[in-house]
């Protein structure tokens, strides 16, 4: 009888504690999109700004006062939208060794001969230590990086001094797989082309990470028990 307990007890805590990693909902249909502007993270205190105020247009005018013809399509208020280019083609080699060792000895004698009083002792003694130390290394990179992506971010705040910080997020569901683009930082209205485009090396305190979620990226990664075990285990 407490056989069956047991085995119900251990499947009742393995449920809870995939619950608690994953969205029991998605484990079955896969990963859900996120809501839409659930990306937008103001990281500064919004600053106050002066409704425009908009001219009444006359009956029959040709032009409205409220209006503005030349406007510049470049991001400039919070709100507006700005596609950030991001085109980055990194390789990386580095080769390391290291091969350190050192023998040490130590030898140590003394005699003694002594005569106090008509009682004299006569005697030697020695001692000798050494030691071996040695230590190697060896460590290799080797790494290549090509990506091209384009996203489209929000300006969520203006700077006392007129940058702007901009956060951005896309998701795609392929199947049961969802892959996550997020990109954030502060730019410069000067870096902003006349396209409204920007490139990513002109963001300051950039912000771009691109991963997913679903059953492919749960098959990469370790189980969460082989995880708590390398967080514990002493050796």
């Amino acid at each position: 009888m407490k056989k069956p307990i047991l085995v119900l007890s251990l499947l009742l805590s393995s449920v809870l504690l995939t619950g608690c990693l994953n969205d029991p909902a998605e484990v079955l249909t896969g990963p859900r999109l996120s809501p839409v502007g659930s990306g937008l993270r103001t990281q500064a205190e919004p600053i106050p700004v002066t409704p425009r105020v908009r001219t009444p247009v006359s009956y029959r005018s040709t032009w409205d006062d409220g209006t503005d013809l030349y406007r510049d399509p470049r991001a400039r208020r919070a709100g507006d939208v700005v596609t950030v280019i991001i085109s980055m083609q990194d390789k990386a080699k580095l080769d390391n060794k290291t091969d350190r060792s050192r023998d040490s000895q130590i030898k140590f004698g003394l005699d003694w001969l002594m005569d106090v009083a008509g009682w004299s002792d006569k005697g030697s003694t020695s001692a000798n230590l050494s030691t071996n130390t040695q230590i190697k290394g060896n460590g290799q990179i080797d790494r290549t990086e090509d990506i091209k992506l384009s996203i489209a971010a929000i300006v969520t705040d203006v700077l006392p001094n007129g940058n702007m910080m901009i956060s951005g997020s896309q998701e795609f569901r392929v199947n049961t797989e969802m892959r996550v683009l997020n990109v954030g930082g502060i730019v410069r209205p000067r870096d902003i082309s006349r396209t409204n485009t920007i490139s990513y090396e002109k963001i300051a305190e950039a912000r771009v990470s691109y991963g997913g979620r679903g059953n492919l990226s749960d098959v990469q990664q370790p189980g969460w028990g082989h995880r708590i075990y390398d967080a514990v285990a002493p050796f």
